[in-house]
């Protein structure tokens, strides 16, 4: 019997082995692309006309979107900030979802709204009542629509769709920190190819611990939080470098919520933000991918690595927990939505590589990564596997993610270079180490809590986020406000933050 036990475990073991070797394989793939990419970006980047995109009439106009909810400490220095971006002409609308703080108070007395007569169009629709849309006195391009909120952030996007009076919308976090000149580097793909392109995303990173002045980053550091720590590197792994990847190869699924920009008329003609979607970001791009392959129709939707978001990350378990669960349960919604893409070759590498790499590594992933190290463990302890291949299997599952993000930690340290101390470089090194022994089957087990939950069909729970918040303080030096060093915990409070 015991001989049985054995066998079967060294044959399951051997399996997940094969599992780790392939994914971590393929992500290293993603990672070499992202990384080629990177380097022809910065070939390029003297001749990417940026000054000429500024300067050009024919730049297409922009509508930012925020959606926001109890946001009133620092809503109006997040409009400003906005305001001040690099770019010829665009507009920031701002949808109140149903605040219960004073929100709306805030900006109206900071831009002395007046409200319109007449409503906005409903070019999507939109569950929660609209109770007006109000305009600066002063003709600032801010537009505020408040609304009952139905619960869901793509409902409050939507609402700002609505109101939307440019042909791209940008839809972002009412507390996220863009760099000067993201809005003219994200809409960039919209000029050199305006035919096909049809919707880009930005870097988001993580802003805990960075120093800010006037709504910019203006010394990124790493957090004093390991938590958050692990976090930034997570965010370089996967929302810059696998993002980089998969858009090389025309495969990118998710624009994430906190930065991305769509051509309104492909958004409105799929009727905007799925009402109930959980991962509403994602389910966008994915209907979009469908529209177009199902037309036949060439199309773009690109990543762009140079842009960046910075957003706060949760620095607590609890609040980091709710959030990794919902972003599994929004995957397989999304999964489960657009199931007859999967394997399809109709939609060519979407269907046939993108949404079956999906399945298999992202979904499933949490079941085989937690089952694969227990049995190992078991096995190990109880002496049924044999000590050298129980080395290679946890070399494999361990030691090539630590590889990975050490890898990633390289070309971000020969591209961007954000993190400009040697002690923050030595910290994420730390990390890397730290991220793959402990927090990965950690996270893994909050993404088996989220599948749990979608195959349970169990009712979300929005709960609510803590934030630290940007701490505020006056430099002499300087007139204006600097928004400084993200740390401390000071509140919590319903958000519509997803990543």
């Amino acid at each position: 019997m015991r001989d049985v036990v054995a066998t079967v475990l060294h044959a399951f073991d051997t399996f997940v082995l094969g599992y780790f070797l392939v994914l971590n394989t393929f992500y290293l793939g993603l990672i070499v692309l992202a990384g080629a990419e990177i380097v022809h970006v910065f070939r390029r980047h003297r001749f990417a006309g940026y000054e000429d995109l500024f300067t050009s009439p024919l730049t297409p106009a922009v509508s930012l979107v925020l959606p926001a909810r109890n946001e009133e400490v620092m809503i109006v220095e997040s409009v400003e900030a906005m305001l001040s971006l690099r770019y010829p002409e665009f507009e920031v609308v701002v949808v109140d979802d149903g605040s219960t703080d004073g929100t709306f108070e805030c900006l109206r007395s900071a831009f002395d709204l007046v409200e319109l007569p007449s409503a906005a169009p409903d070019d999507v629709p939109v569950v929660g009542l609209i109770l007006g849309t109000w305009v600066p006195r002063d003709g600032r391009p801010v537009v505020v629509v408040r609304k009952e909120s139905s619960g869901s952030k793509g409902d409050a996007a939507n609402a700002g769709i609505n109101a939307a009076r440019h042909p791209i919308v940008g839809v972002t976090d009412a507390d996220a920190v863009l760099d000067e000149e993201s809005l003219l580097r994200v809409v960039k793909p919209f000029v050199d190819d305006p035919r096909r392109t049809i919707a880009t995303g930005g870097t988001v990173r993580a802003a805990n611990g960075s120093t800010i002045h006037r709504g910019r980053v203006i010394d990124a550091r790493m957090p004093r939080s390991w938590l958050a720590r692990i976090q930034v590197i997570e965010y370089l792994r996967s929302f810059l470098l696998g993002r980089t990847g998969w858009s090389r190869i025309s495969g990118l699924l998710i624009i994430s919520g906190a930065f991305g920009m769509f051509r309104r008329d492909i958004v409105v003609e799929l009727g905007g933000f799925r009402h109930g979607a959980i991962g509403e970001d994602a389910d966008l791009v994915a209907r979009m991918h469908r529209l177009m392959r199902e037309r036949r129709q060439p199309y773009r939707i690109e990543f762009v690595s140079e842009p960046v978001c910075w957003t706060e990350v949760p620095e607590s378990l609890a609040v980091l927990g709710r959030q990794r669960r919902r972003w599994a349960r929004g995957l397989a919604d999304v999964l489960w939505t657009h199931r007859r893409m999967i394997g399809n070759p109709r939609y060519g590498r979407i269907g046939l590589v993108v949404m079956p790499y999906y399945v298999v590594f992202e979904l499933l992933g949490p079941v085989i990564e937690l089952l694969g190290l227990s049995t190992a463990l078991l096995g190990l302890v109880f002496g049924l596997l044999d000590p050298g291949f129980a080395a290679l299997f946890f070399a494999v599952a361990l030691g090539y993610g630590v590889l990975l993000s050490i890898v990633s930690l390289l070309i971000e340290e020969l591209s961007y270079h954000r993190y400009e101390r040697w002690r923050d470089l030595g910290t994420a090194i730390v990390v890397s180490f730290v991220e793959n022994i402990g927090f990965r089957q950690l996270h893994a087990w909050w993404r088996l809590r989220g599948l749990w939950q979608a195959v349970r069909n169990r009712q979300l729970d929005w709960g609510v986020m803590t934030r630290t918040g940007f701490l505020t303080e006056q430099d002499p030096a300087v007139d204006g406000p600097v928004i400084a060093d993200v740390t401390g915990a000071t509140e919590t409070r319903p958000s519509h933050r997803t990543r």
